[in-house]
């Protein structure tokens, strides 16, 4: 049976514990270990990891770390999304601080207020003027990838505090329920059994 995930391509730090959060609260769980600043798991060992999981859906995360071109996060991505066990949801791509890096074609985009919008956002979660594109660190090969949709935002479990953790990342857990609703997942369904929301081992 397939795995339904959703790919993120963020994968610091602050996108963990906003990652971490998220999948608690839509029932789903995140591959904690698939994060870093740059990811540092290859495909086949987050696709082993995936399979662990408790139950779908997964939410895996991606992280080049700034590299121009396609880095180790991108490789890896690729190969999560490719994989015939693995059934992309969508994906979330997240946008970096600088026009120089790689730009993708976004389906939608969420601000930082939580508004869906056609335009791309920056890094802060502002709307930009360019529509249907967002600039970001890990979106280089996203264009390539046959996925149901992918979702723009801003720097995940940051813009502003507005996306903060502590707050239950409100803008990451919208992009999260947009996919899922497109879906037709029961978005408020809850964790089954009272599991961990993470694998980290």
């Amino acid at each position: 049976m397939q795995r339904r995930v959703i790919l993120i391509t963020d994968g610091d730090e602050y996108a963990r514990k906003a990652v971490e959060c998220v999948a608690a609260e839509v029932g789903g769980r995140s591959i904690s270990l698939s994060s870093g600043n740059p990811s540092i798991l290859s495909g086949p060992e987050i696709v082993a990891l995936i399979k662990l999981a408790t139950n779908d859906p997964v939410l895996v995360m991606f992280d080049d770390s700034g590299l121009v071109g396609e880095g180790a996060g991108e490789t890896a991505l690729k190969y999560v999304a490719s994989h015939p066990d693995i059934e992309v949801l969508g994906i979330i791509a997240v946008a970096s601080k600088t026009h120089q890096a790689e730009w993708t074609k976004v389906d939608i985009c969420i601000d930082r207020d939580g508004e869906l919008t056609p335009y791309g956002v920056d890094k802060h979660g502002v709307q930009e003027m360019d529509i249907g594109r967002i600039y970001g660190d890990t979106v280089y090969c996203l264009d390539g990838l046959n996925v149901p949709i992918i979702v723009g935002i801003g720097d995940i479990g940051k813009m502003a505090r507005r996306d903060h953790f502590s707050s239950g990342s409100p803008i990451t857990r919208k992009a999260v329920e947009l996919i899922l609703e497109r879906s037709g997942y029961d978005v408020g369904q809850e964790n089954r059994a009272g599991a961990p929301s993470q694998i980290t081992e």
